[in-house]
């Protein structure tokens, strides 16, 4: 099949940045590319499998899980911190550099050292993943022009589920497997090759604020956790928007959970092999990307709020049957609800906040969004880890049934506290004449 693609349409990217260079714009968007390959490829596919297959079902899966959660959890207390050192010198690309090298170090040292520090490789390289998005975030208003930096993010949006697929049929072609499907030290090392090659654009052709001249201090720090609490004041004066934030906090907690754990999950409860679980992952994948254009279609119908609903009745449903049917056609139709449902998360939510923000709030309290996100990040896998390597040895396969249900009941207070928030009728207005003055 041959697709048709006007000639020369990136050079319509350079209408995207302040410095008018396609090159520049894709440059920053490829970096979405590179690093969707790690998050993919090692946190969501191979180190759980890995991990397990050197120490045990039970205790690979807790481990990974403990990994996991603490490498999130130690961005999230430093986030304000990183964030402060950024804002005060004025400059992102060194920030960024550092914690991508860090990234890319750390995930090739996974495969060639014993289990243990392997872990704690992934746990240092999870860290500077997470450390590097606040900087590659940042950069955005230094590319792109203010009424083009969305079209900008979604193109590395796209462009990061493309870097999914590419990663995804590399390993399944046996680029870096073995016989049976099953990653070795050289999968490793593929991931960070190929981080380090698509990120490289970024640093050779993207241009950096200017500086401040300012240096850090530790006054920087206390104002930046001060700020924190500010923001949570300023939250709880607009209707339901704190209430919101909770209940994110409950409801992305199995997303974050499950992102992490599926394909561990598909090997060890349903039966499939490492390969097998890599093909489902990658459909899944193509779903959500689909997905998440009818849910923004349906967010623009119907309003954020209801559809916010139907994302998560989706997502009910899901884990209810991979609950109750351990099986592989299960598992399929469950995943196909899981990960349609992943991508209405992705782009429903932030509609549903800016409902509720007041315009001039929208920067601080998309902050405080984010950090909860990491939060609850936290909690769910260390959970569901706890219960398989606790369960494990009494209940079999039943205790990762025990586990997703314990998914669901945080689900199912998250849509509970959700019922209690307003559509957001007033900023509605707002959006919509802001909507209407960008459309002349």
């Amino acid at each position: 099949m041959t697709v048709l693609v006007p000639a020369g349409w990136w050079r319509g990217l350079g209408g995207l940045t302040r410095t008018g260079s396609s090159v520049e714009a894709l440059a920053w968007a490829f970096y979405d590319f590179a690093n969707t390959i790690f998050s993919f490829a090692i946190v969501s596919f191979a180190m759980s499998l890995w991990t397990i297959r050197f120490l045990g079902e039970g205790p690979g899966t807790f481990w990974f899980t403990a990994a996991v959660s603490v490498s999130v959890l130690l961005n999230a207390i430093v986030s304000p911190v990183l964030g402060a050192m950024s804002d005060g010198i004025g400059r992102r690309k060194p920030f960024l550099a550092v914690f991508t090298a860090i990234c890319i170090l750390g995930t090739v040292a996974i495969g060639l050292v014993d289990i243990r520090l392997g872990l704690v490789a992934f746990a240092m390289a999870n860290f500077a993943y997470q450390a590097a998005l606040i900087y590659y975030d940042a950069l955005l208003p230094d590319v792109a022009r203010p009424i083009a930096r969305g079209r900008l993010s979604g193109i590395g949006v796209a462009l990061g589920y493309c870097g999914t697929l590419l990663v995804g049929v590399l390993l399944l072609v046996g680029i870096s497997t073995d016989a049976d499907g099953e990653s070795t030290s050289a999968t490793f090392a593929l991931v960070a090759g190929l981080f380090l090659v698509f990120a490289a654009p970024l640093f050779l052709l993207v241009r950096d604020g200017p500086g401040r001249g300012q240096r850090f201090s530790a006054g920087h720090a206390a104002r930046s956790f001060g700020q924190l609490a500010h923001t949570i004041r300023h939250a709880r004066d607009s209707p339901g928007l704190l209430r919101f934030i909770v209940a994110r906090f409950f409801y992305t907690d199995p997303v974050n959970t499950a992102i992490v754990v599926m394909s561990a999950f598909a090997v060890n409860a349903i039966g499939f092999t490492e390969g097998q679980a890599l093909q489902v992952l990658l459909v899944l994948t193509v779903v959500a990307v689909i997905a998440s254009v009818g849910w923004g279609v349906l967010a623009d119908r119907w309003g954020p709020r209801r559809t916010l609903f139907m994302v998560l009745g989706t997502w009910a449903i899901g884990l209810v049957v991979i609950t109750a049917f351990l099986a592989p056609i299960p598992f399929i139709v469950a995943g196909a609800l899981l990960g349609a449902g992943l991508g209405g998360v992705g782009v429903v939510d932030r509609l549903m906040l800016l409902r509720l923000t007041p315009p001039d709030r929208v920067g601080e309290m998309f902050g405080l969004y984010g950090l909860v996100g990491k939060f609850s990040a936290v909690i769910g896998p260390l959970i569901y880890g706890i219960i398989v390597a606790t369960l494990l040895s009494s209940l079999g396969r039943g205790a990762y049934q025990v586990a997703i249900a314990s998914l669901f009941v945080l689900l199912v207070v998250g849509i509970w506290i959700l019922r209690g928030v307003p559509e957001g009728e007033a900023e509605k207005k707002h959006e919509e004449a802001a909507m209407e003055l960008l459309s002349r």
